[in-house]
């Protein structure tokens, strides 16, 4: 049997066209099950409860929060998207390979994985410990494939604090889910069927 060798390991960069389907979806699903990890233990050594954090609220005005948010945040990246070069809001085409062919039932599945783990770390973990703006730094920098232009992580940040500014404001975790899952459920399916 062959020992392990931790020196053997080589690191490269990997583009995006390099790496297939079934790989690509087993990176997304592992790093959302890892963000889903880190944020219910962050939860627990805060003390928080995990329940009472998704509690649906008596009203339903939290709903109202993230559909306007969400419509607000879908109307600003249509508008900016129509008027700045491709090039200069590039991802790498990570987007396109995540949403461009899939089933319309997997990118609901993926828009809904994404906005509960993403949000039950950001607002329900990392926002109680620092706040919403060092939350949406670390939000905007963890989505490193907008790095590189300026306009999108720019967006990217302003997303992520408005997401912490409506949960602070409804009081609940669901708006910033449903939020966040509404903006990526409409970009997928943008991405899915634009011609």
């Amino acid at each position: 049997m062959k020992k392990f060798d931790i020196r053997n390991i080589r690191v490269r960069k990997v583009n995006i066209d390099e790496i297939d389907d079934r790989m690509l979806l087993i990176n997304l699903y592992a790093t959302q099950a890892l963000t889903l990890i880190i944020g219910i233990i962050w939860i627990l050594f805060q003390r928080q409860n995990i329940i009472q954090l998704f509690s649906v609220p008596s009203t339903i005005m939290y709903i109202w929060w993230g559909l306007g948010l969400a419509a607000a945040v879908i109307a600003i990246d249509l508008l900016i998207s129509r008027w700045i070069p491709e090039d200069v809001a590039d991802d790498g085409g990570v987007n396109d390979r995540i949403f461009g062919n899939r089933p319309i039932w997997h990118i609901v599945l993926i828009s809904f994985v994404v906005a509960v783990c993403e949000e039950l770390l950001f607002r329900g973990a990392i926002q109680h410990a620092i706040g919403p703006y060092w939350t949406s730094i670390i939000f905007a920098a963890i989505h490193v494939r907008y790095l590189k232009h300026w306009i999108p992580t720019g967006l990217v940040f302003s997303i992520s604090y408005g997401l912490g500014w409506i949960y602070i404001e409804s009081g609940t975790i669901w708006a910033p889910i449903i939020a966040h899952f509404v903006i990526d459920l409409i970009m997928g399916l943008i991405i899915r069927f634009r011609r």
